[in-house]
């Protein structure tokens, strides 16, 4: 079998995959996918330098003039012997919970700041008042038939055989 017999099938059914991708991309959900995500890391490094920069030094003032990207414990010092390129062989083991703390406050500041953002869109999306629609045929008939019968008179139970 040549290998132009063997290649058609998968040419002609990659492209209809490249056709179904084009499909996809010109979808407009996929670009404001695209525009929020890159809109999303812009504003994470705008609240972790807020945090960084900003916040964190107050704090760490107020607490005794704490460093909490230096907040660290060392499980292991690193080892006096150096490698050729000038690195300890036995590097430090450290626990950098100092880096986490920052982290998490960045993480708090960011969930915050969306939640405050999907309440603002929210509140401009709110559903507008539908106008009362006239019943259907059916349930106006059934709301007569219900009203009928509430209005007949229920006979008196008779003796029980």
């Amino acid at each position: 079998m040549p290998i132009s017999e063997r290649v058609a099938p998968v040419w002609h059914e990659s492209r209809g995959l490249y056709e179904e991708f084009k499909a996809f991309i010109r979808r407009g959900n996929v670009i404001d996918l695209a525009v929020g995500v890159i809109m999303g890391a812009a504003f994470g490094k705008i609240i972790s330098s807020l945090v960084g920069d900003v916040i964190m030094p107050p704090i760490g003032y107020a607490v005794g003039n704490v460093d909490f990207k230096d907040l660290a414990v060392t499980l292991r010092p690193a080892g006096a012997e150096l490698g050729p390129d000038g690195k300890p062989l036995n590097p430090a083991i450290v626990i950098a919970y100092g880096r986490f703390l920052q982290s998490l406050i960045d993480f708090v500041l960011i969930a915050v700041c969306v939640f405050v953002l999907v309440k603002l869109v929210n509140r401009l999306y709110k559903p507008t008042a539908e106008e009362s629609k006239a019943p259907s045929d059916e349930v106006r008939l059934l709301t007569e038939i219900r009203d009928l019968l509430k209005d007949r008179p229920t006979p008196a139970p008779g003796p029980i055989p």
